[in-house]
């Protein structure tokens, strides 16, 4: 058990670090929303040609960002054994294989018209989709740096301005978007390209404004990011290489456990595959939460474990699995108690399939008052495991829970049990439930162990 005393400490602890990373993880979503609704006003193709494009630009970037990630455990372990110089070397390092990463990725964009085609999407679909990701994906470099650069910030508990950066990018964004999308104020009018334009444009601002707060700010100045910024470190590259390449591709694998979701509920019909967007939706708002505490969780750990303070790494770990706790009973109560309003609030309700999909809905959100514990627990585990720079191990469990035992579970319940769309978030349940009770033996094994 946690004493009281200790319990507010630590909880203190992790709310001032998290809270901002919660606010930051949502601003980065409304980034994606606004352009939807943007498009969504402009045309239905050009919607549908950015929908396509910003998911294969997502799904690139999940990848590449674990080595962003990677940087915020390893500054804390750094920090907590006082060692600033192998601060800067991580960090450097990470923007070294962000870059190089960025750049290898590039010719994916420029040639996404005939992948989408060989795919099966309409021409005119991927002739669009092609245009916004030659544009968009120089974006993929900044993009990476900006994550560098957060968790480098947070690592450092200076979580404010993350928060108010990505803030900042959502309101350029939006503006850009305004005058770039429809040609306002004398602009040419650059629909999908203006929405490509906008999101680079804002994620160099957001980028410069991080850049220039790491290296001028007066109390950051000793760790002297960018001196000799061109010089290799090895060492310090393969030690962030090895702990960030399964976090990457551990992101993906559970983003596509969700698409694969998705395919699914689109052979039973539209309806559920729009009930199914929207509660995904409303799931992925409240799962922004746990991403937040999970980012805490990893700089404490990492922070306690650099320091050797077992206790207050075990004692760290109990609170903020317990915070995660807390929120998410609270969210399968709202889920539980208010399904429909929830749903109808993203509908119209001149739509002739209204009551239908919020029915639909509502079955869903039922489902996920249990996929809000299970996911919690399983990001929550994750994050404890990345701040003892514990990444590969992690990997294989998760995916194994994913892909091995989720979407199997989803197939099964879902169609040859006969329970549709339900059996298909049943099966979720059943493979991040696995997931978080694999990652989180995995913790509890390995933290009485350290010095």
């Amino acid at each position: 058990m946690v004493r009281s005393s200790t319990f507010t400490s630590h909880a203190r602890a992790i709310l001032a670090l998290g809270l901002p990373l919660v606010g930051s993880h949502l601003a980065q979503m409304s980034l994606h929303v606004t352009d939807t609704v943007m498009l969504g006003w402009y045309g239905v193709t050009e919607l549908a040609a950015v929908v396509l494009g910003a998911s294969l630009f997502f799904v690139t970037f999940i990848l590449g960002s674990g080595f962003a990630q990677a940087v915020m455990p390893m500054v804390a372990e750094a920090l907590g054994r006082g060692d600033e110089t192998q601060v800067r070397r991580d960090t450097r390092m990470g923007l070294w294989l962000s870059i190089a990463f960025g750049l290898l990725v590039y010719p994916l964009f420029w040639f996404s018209g005939s992948i989408l085609l060989a795919l099966g999407q309409q021409p005119e679909v991927a002739a669009l989709a092609q245009d916004y990701l030659r544009i968009a994906g120089l974006g993929m470099v900044p993009a990476l740096l900006i994550m560098v650069l957060k968790s480098y910030l947070s690592a450092l508990e200076r979580t404010q301005i993350v928060l108010w950066a990505t803030l900042a990018a959502v309101v350029v964004n939006a503006g850009l978007n305004w005058v770039l999308i429809f040609g306002r104020f004398g602009a040419p009018e650059l629909g999908v390209k203006g929405a490509a334009i906008a999101s680079v444009g804002a994620q160099i601002m957001s980028l410069a404004a991080l850049g220039l707060y790491a290296a001028l700010l007066p109390p950051l100045r000793r760790f002297n990011l960018f001196q000799r910024f061109w010089r290799p470190d090895w060492h310090a590259l393969a030690r962030v290489f090895a702990l960030g390449w399964p976090i990457g591709f551990t992101g993906l694998a559970e983003g596509a456990i969700f698409q694969a979701a998705a395919l699914m509920m689109g052979w039973i019909g539209t309806v559920p595959l729009a009930a199914h967007g929207i509660a995904l939706e409303v799931t992925a708002l409240a799962f922004m939460v746990h991403v937040g505490i999970s980012n805490a969780a990893t700089i404490r750990t990492g922070r306690a474990d650099g320091a050797g303070n077992t206790e207050g790494l075990r004692d760290g770990a109990k609170v903020a699995i317990l915070l995660s706790l807390g929120f998410g009973l609270v969210m399968v109560a709202i889920f539980l108690l208010f399904p429909g309003p929830i749903i109808a609030l993203f509908l119209d309700r001149a739509n002739p399939e209204f009551d239908e999909i919020v029915a639909f809905g509502s079955v869903l959100l039922a489902f996920a008052a249990l996929f809000q514990i299970a996911d919690a627990m399983q990001v929550i585990a994750l994050g404890l495991l990345r701040g003892l720079r514990d990444t590969q191990v992690p990997m294989w469990l998760a995916s194994f829970s994913y892909w091995m035992v989720g979407i199997p579970a989803s197939y099964v319940l879902g169609f040859p049990m006969g329970l549709g769309g339900p059996g298909l978030w049943l099966g979720l349940v059943v493979g991040l439930t696995l997931a978080a009770i694999l990652l989180m033996t995995r913790f509890w094994l390995r933290a009485p162990r350290l010095a």
